[in-house]
């Protein structure tokens, strides 16, 4: 789910292409496999929408370039007047939540989220906007990898508000590949590249760390992954059944969890475990693979909404997110690489 706006510079836009959208450059790519934004504040991915009738349909979005174009139109027009519905799949879910975007007139009301696609973007997109953030090189407040003098850098680390530049572009036809690295330097020690890759069939992301200093270092992170939904609160999370886990909203106890993950409410949880896991909306079912990560971060916030974010949008995201925590930090040695990578794909129909 995207701003108004943002759908609109898709639609406008045929194979890729630059553009300014709420105060950031963006690349776009609406091709014959499908639809892609990303953000060069942040190397963040914003928007993903395959074009290939199975994972279409999965993700509630039209089939072809032309049915998108047609959708998107339709949303721009009608659903940013049009009253949300909990209950009606996320392909025809709208918003009456609005923000006003650099895109906008001073004298427009603000604009609606429109559904379509795999990500989620919050409607107020001014500083961090959702999406796919890089926490990069710590997790939270951990702050593992921090060289302030009094360790008190941002939430999250430098990353997810750098400038990045796109250093190569690899198309074919099956698809989009893309190379970022940071305008400048994060870190004395630690170097870190993004790449993503997209077809009509996946996402994959990829935050690679190379250590290019002289003395270990220790770093956590993650893909802090939006994930659009009909409603978290009708979410299931498949694969993380006996698994370990800290509940952040109880001072970081320690418990196991019982059977599959049912999202009835507000959670913050981090899950020792590597295993695949699927996301079950009851609209569609995506798979979330994760490379160089033990840990699982399973998030929505309930009613503790972040300062822009209103409740009716908060229920359309689910953070499922490939991540290094406290629970399986990463030691890199002078030379040494690390890869923390997420893949989203659609997965196979319940048994």
């Amino acid at each position: 789910m995207i701003p108004a706006s943002l759908r609109a510079l898709l639609d406008a836009t045929d194979g890729q292409r630059r553009a300014e959208w709420a105060g950031r450059e963006v690349w776009l790519a609406r091709e014959a496999w499908g639809e892609l934004a990303v953000s060069l504040q942040g190397a963040q991915v914003l928007h993903y929408l395959p074009h290939a009738p199975e994972t279409a349909r999965a993700a509630g979005a039209p089939v072809s370039p032309e049915d998108a174009t047609a959708a998107g139109a339709s949303a721009s027009s009608e659903d940013a007047t049009a009253e949300g519905s909990a209950s009606a799949p996320l392909s025809n879910a709208s918003e009456d939540t609005r923000t006003r975007t650099s895109t906008s007139r001073p004298d427009q009301s603000e604009e609606a989220l429109v559904a379509g696609g795999w990500l989620w973007v919050t409607p107020t997109p001014q500083a961090l906007p959702g999406a796919i953030p890089l926490c990069w090189p710590w997790f939270a407040d951990e702050h593992t990898a921090d060289e302030s003098p009094d360790r008190s850098g941002p939430m999250h680390g430098p990353a997810r508000k750098a400038d990045w530049r796109l250093d190569a572009v690899d198309e074919h036809e099956e698809g989009v590949e893309l190379h970022l690295s940071p305008l400048e330097r994060l870190h004395s020690q630690l170097v870190p590249r993004a790449v993503i890759q997209a077809n009509a069939n996946r996402l994959h992301v990829e935050l690679i760390t190379e250590h290019v200093g002289e003395t270990p270092a220790k770093i956590t992170g993650a893909l802090h992954s939006y994930l659009a939904v009909a409603d978290a609160r009708d979410c299931r999370v498949e694969g993380l059944a006996g698994a370990r886990y800290l509940d952040k909203l109880a001072d970081f106890a320690e418990r196991e969890q019982q059977g599959e993950l049912g999202v009835r409410g507000g959670l913050d949880r981090i899950y020792h475990s590597n295993a695949e896991l699927v996301l079950d909306d009851g609209q569609r079912r995506l798979r979330v693979a994760r490379q160089g990560s033990d840990s699982a971060v399973v998030w929505n916030p309930g009613d503790a909404l972040p300062d822009d974010t209103p409740a009716e949008a908060a229920r359309h995201f689910l953070c499922v997110e490939s991540a290094n925590t406290r629970l399986d930090p990463v030691w890199l040695v002078p030379g040494a690489q690390h890869l923390l990578g997420t893949t989203l794909s659609v997965a196979d129909a319940a048994s």
